[in-house]
């Protein structure tokens, strides 16, 4: 019988129980160990002893991505050099990265709850996966193909690229599983539609990472492979990599692993909790991570959380679907607005594709313009084209109130992307 990777609690309460055994032992880790956050620590006059519940969770200091990248080359860093054993690093938009170090621990600690997440998406030893993301010094590839191999399944490391490779290995590799990018997953589905394969196909599972999934790529992606389930697995650098959570074959939000981690849903403003159910930036504390642990890392990434347990019984809690970022807003005539509004509003719109850009040009005086430009849906007659302009800046001046230009252009005009798409280009 296949061994399990899910935690042995069973109850909301015993999990708290591990939960404060967690982040007791990672105070007490980073302030013995870490200079960086002993000095965080005593700034807020906090000690180890001093965290005696879940609730003393909020006198901790936050840390944030420019912490990691002040810290340099190794930030954060709780354990003496000779007990790491790799590091990783995410790609920096100062021009510095941000390197994250690993214990042998944090490796097969990683290892087993990326296991889990091929578990709750149903993968096992019967199945081929197609890992198509970056190997190297980012986190994916190696996370991805380890979590394979933990199951027993067999990983076929593509890579990310190379559509020609790609659609080769789906064919004669008979893969049943295919994880990559949001975007890189619509490239090759529209593939294999154009080349006419899909019946020589047998992919039945889609694992998608690194980016947001709107509801209309998700039905494209799907409808183009014939696979039966799309999952959304989250993950990000700073805490551990991908594999930090994903949503169940119920697919009503994503489960995440709170035996190794605390999740905050806080404003981003106040930074105070929101109300449930309602969006704020995600903030994280590990409870075991030894090399580089986290203590209420600021993710910019906005989601909610989710109440009461989910269908399929797990004892670990949900958040909703990464909504988006809170830097990726932006200013539109005073407006607040995020990219996943826009492309939620086009979702529910019919007879337009997945694929969208918005484009900010200032018109001089201090007024600015916002283009929205869409594809229409593949087989779409260009006769339609402005009564759905019409449609979708009604829409977007109806739920965002701010008025918006539509171009609706054709099929396939749009750039794809074999990594992550790019769809706002402010060029005020």
């Amino acid at each position: 019988m296949q061994p399990t990777f899910m935690p042995a609690v069973t109850t909301e309460e015993e999990l708290r129980r591990l939960q404060l055994a967690g982040l007791q032992w990672t105070v007490k880790h980073t302030y013995e160990g870490s200079p960086f956050y002993r000095s965080r620590f005593d700034e807020a006059e906090v000690t180890p002893a001093d965290i005696r519940s879940l609730d003393d969770l909020r006198r901790l200091p936050f840390t944030t991505a420019t912490d990691l990248r002040d810290g340099y080359p190794f930030p954060l860093r709780s354990v003496p050099f000779q007990d790491l054993v790799r590091i990783h690093s995410s790609s920096g938009t100062t021009g510095v990265r941000k390197i994250l170090c690993y214990t042998r621990k944090d490796v097969e600690d990683w290892t087993h709850f990326f296991a889990r997440c091929y578990e709750m998406a149903g993968v096992g030893p019967e199945d081929r996966v197609q890992i198509c993301v970056g190997y190297g010094l980012w986190t994916a590839g190696l996370s991805f193909q380890a979590g394979c191999e933990a199951v027993g399944a067999m990983a076929i490391p593509a890579g990310p690229g190379n559509i020609d490779l790609q659609c080769q290995m789906l064919v004669d590799l008979e893969t049943t599983v295919l994880c990559c990018t949001a975007s890189m997953a619509l490239l090759l589905a529209e593939e294999v539609g154009r080349r006419g394969i899909g019946a020589q196909v047998k992919v039945r599972t889609v694992i998608l990472g690194s980016e947001p999934c709107g509801t209309a790529m998700r039905r494209r992606i799907l409808e183009l492979l014939g696979a039966d389930h799309l999952y959304d697995i989250t993950g990000m650098t700073e805490l551990y990599g991908p594999g930090a959570g994903i949503d169940c074959i119920h697919h009503d939000g994503i489960h995440y692993w709170a035996d190794y981690y605390l999740l905050e849903i806080l404003s981003p403003e106040t930074l105070e909790p929101v109300s449930e159910g309602e969006v704020g930036e995600m903030v994280v504390t590990t409870l075991r991570k030894e090399g580089s642990p986290l203590v209420r890392y600021r993710t910019r990434d906005l989601t909610r959380a989710l109440p009461g347990r989910c269908a399929c019984g797990s004892v670990l809690p949900r958040h909703d679907r990464i909504l988006g970022r809170s830097d990726d807003m932006f200013i539109f005539r005073a407006v607040n607005i995020y990219p996943s509004q826009i492309e939620a509003i086009l979702s529910h719109v019919p007879g337009v594709s997945s694929e969208y850009n918005v484009v900010l040009e200032s018109e001089g005086g201090g007024r600015d313009r916002m283009v929205v430009r869409v594809e229409r849906a593949d087989g779409g007659a260009p006769a339609g084209d402005p009564a759905l302009a019409a449609e979708i800046s009604s829409r977007i001046k109806a739920q965002i109130f701010v008025t918006v230009d539509v171009e609706v252009v054709d099929y396939g005009a749009l750039a794809r992307s074999e990594r992550k798409s790019k769809r706002l280009f402010d060029n005020r």
